[in-house]
């Protein structure tokens, strides 16, 4: 493994080749799949003519079909993998466990409730809708974290999943009861938009996702190093400085900021932020929290999941994709972990 720092007077950035590498190669999986995701449908469109719609190249038809009717699902979906990919890897750094990612924890769950509570009980629009699935989402993390919350000791991260899970099926079973007691219309929109769809996605998803990532993104990149210094264990991480509890809190805003922006937009869409981290920690070889890597894994595994669901003799929702390759992954990873507890 080689790294290298490279200084420029005062300021000095830690330079991981394998790491540029693998971000580079996700990045070009992502927008491969991206322009498949587009030039895909009822009217095909080659990779070519996408490209040449895109910068303003192509004949009227093709410009509108690309920029107006699929551009804004490609988009959404590259935003809301990042966004996954990126939380997922906060909250699993945070409690320093595989399996604490948001949508194990609740605050996916939670997010989803607060969007059911709008679309069963008070009938609200696209705009209520997402204020109440970023509103859940909040609610559910705040309850968690106060509950987690040990006077003098902080948040420990078994005690958070522990928690999260409990929160997350005591939600769950509460959106259970909403759709059962909706009418047959509402609740088919509830359970469809409980799979998690890029369906219909357009400009009206993709911008305000787009304006919370621009802000959000930075502020996780900016605490990623005393986010790794917090793996080294609380009194570690105190003493090299690193202030535990407050970068804790300020990690836990960002992630739940990125996952209700995703929630919102896309629904609580499964596995991507679960296996997203583990695959970049993977891919880099690297212990402790990937972000970057993360995101754009996030991002690569979201769209390449869209492509597929727009491929297959039946239309599917993303999430149902993206569940089945959750269910082969969580395998293979059981299997390759009690393989290797037994030699």
């Amino acid at each position: 493994m080689r790294v290298r720092v490279l200084r420029t007077g005062a300021l000095s950035v830690r330079w991981e080749p394998r790491a540029a590498a693998v971000c580079g190669a996700l990045s070009a999986v992502a927008v491969c799949a991206a322009v498949l995701v587009v030039g895909s449908g009822e009217f095909p469109i080659s990779p070519p003519e996408v490209v040449r719609a895109l910068i303003g190249q192509g004949d009227r038809a093709t410009e509108f079909i690309v920029t107006t009717l699929r551009l804004p699902r490609a988009v959404t979906g590259l935003l809301a993998g990042l966004a996954f990919g990126l939380s997922g890897a906060i909250f699993q750094s945070i409690s320093r466990n595989p399996l604490g990612s948001p949508d194990i924890i609740g605050f996916t769950t939670g997010s989803a409730t607060g969007a059911l509570l709008q679309i069963l009980v008070f009938g609200g629009g696209a705009v209520a809708i997402t204020t109440s699935s970023v509103a859940g989402a909040v609610l559910t993390a705040l309850a968690v974290y106060l509950v987690a919350y040990r006077r003098g000791g902080g948040v420990h991260g078994v005690r958070l999943v522990l928690i999260g899970v409990a929160a997350a099926a005591m939600l769950q079973a509460l959106n259970f009861y909403l759709i059962t007691r909706a009418e047959l219309r509402e609740g088919y929109e509830a359970a469809f938009w409980l799979t998690g769809s890029l369906n219909g996605r357009d400009w009206d998803q993709a911008v305000p996702l787009a304006l919370a990532l621009a802000v959000l993104v930075p502020a996780a990149l900016l605490l990623a190093r005393p986010l790794g210094m917090g793996e080294l264990g609380d009194d570690a991480a105190q003493a090299l400085g690193v202030p535990v509890q407050r970068t804790r809190a300020l990690l836990t805003v960002a992630g739940v900021g990125l996952v209700a922006a995703a929630t919102a937009a896309v629904g609580p869409v499964p596995f991507i932020a679960l296996a997203a981290p583990q695959l970049a920690r993977r891919l880099t070889r690297r212990p402790g929290a990937q972000l970057l890597p993360a995101a754009l894994t996030g991002a690569a595994l979201l769209a390449c999941s869209d492509l597929i669901s727009l491929h297959l003799p039946v239309a599917m929702p993303v999430g149902v994709v993206t569940g089945v390759l959750g269910g082969v992954y969580l395998a293979w990873l059981l299997s390759t972990t009690a393989r290797k507890g037994t030699t």
